[in-house]
Protein backbone atom coordinates (compact mmCIF):
# COMPACT_ATOMS: atom_id res chain seq x y z
CA UNK A 1 0.00 0.00 0.00
CA UNK A 2 1.50 3.34 -1.30
CA UNK A 3 1.15 6.02 1.68
CA UNK A 4 0.80 9.77 0.93
CA UNK A 5 2.64 12.04 3.30
CA UNK A 6 1.63 15.33 1.63
CA UNK A 7 -1.75 16.86 2.53
CA UNK A 8 -3.06 20.85 1.64
CA UNK A 9 -4.56 21.81 4.73
CA UNK A 10 -7.40 24.76 4.33
CA UNK A 11 -7.89 27.25 7.00
CA UNK A 12 -12.14 27.24 7.69
CA UNK A 13 -11.03 30.94 9.09
CA UNK A 14 -9.20 32.31 6.51
CA UNK A 15 -8.95 30.00 3.53
CA UNK A 16 -5.29 30.34 3.42
CA UNK A 17 -3.91 26.95 1.90
CA UNK A 18 -0.77 25.47 2.80
CA UNK A 19 0.95 21.78 1.63
CA UNK A 20 2.34 20.07 5.26
CA UNK A 21 4.08 16.98 5.26
CA UNK A 22 1.85 14.58 7.30
CA UNK A 23 4.00 12.70 10.47
CA UNK A 24 3.68 9.05 10.29
CA UNK A 25 4.53 8.46 14.06
CA UNK A 26 1.73 10.62 15.68
CA UNK A 27 -1.29 12.52 15.48
CA UNK A 28 -1.26 15.69 14.57
CA UNK A 29 -4.38 17.51 16.98
CA UNK A 30 -3.64 21.14 16.58
CA UNK A 31 -2.32 23.18 13.53
CA UNK A 32 -1.74 27.05 13.62
CA UNK A 33 -2.67 28.82 10.47
CA UNK A 34 0.42 30.57 9.36
CA UNK A 35 -2.38 33.60 7.48
CA UNK A 36 -4.68 34.54 10.31
CA UNK A 37 -2.55 32.62 13.33
CA UNK A 38 -6.17 30.82 14.23
CA UNK A 39 -5.23 27.19 16.03
CA UNK A 40 -7.58 24.56 14.03
CA UNK A 41 -8.45 21.48 16.01
CA UNK A 42 -10.09 18.31 14.77
CA UNK A 43 -13.86 18.45 13.78
CA UNK A 44 -15.91 16.23 16.29
CA UNK A 45 -14.94 12.13 14.89
CA UNK A 46 -11.96 12.96 13.47
CA UNK A 47 -8.36 11.99 14.86
CA UNK A 48 -6.52 14.63 13.25
CA UNK A 49 -6.41 18.30 11.18
CA UNK A 50 -5.55 16.40 8.08
CA UNK A 51 -8.66 14.59 8.51
CA UNK A 52 -10.60 17.27 9.18
CA UNK A 53 -9.13 20.42 6.74
CA UNK A 54 -6.48 18.27 4.27
CA UNK A 55 -6.65 17.03 0.84
CA UNK A 56 -5.71 13.95 2.48
CA UNK A 57 -6.49 11.95 5.58
CA UNK A 58 -3.92 10.82 7.55
CA UNK A 59 -1.47 7.58 7.44
CA UNK A 60 -3.02 5.75 9.86
CA UNK A 61 -6.55 5.93 8.29
CA UNK A 62 -5.07 5.74 4.86
CA UNK A 63 -3.60 2.37 6.30
CA UNK A 64 -6.81 1.72 7.45
CA UNK A 65 -6.06 1.65 11.11
CA UNK A 66 -7.16 3.34 14.05
CA UNK A 67 -5.56 6.79 14.26
CA UNK A 68 -3.59 7.54 17.80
Amino acid sequence: MNIELQSTITCPYCGHKMEETMPTDACQYFYECENCKKVLKPKQGDCCVYCSYGTVKCPPIQQGTSCC
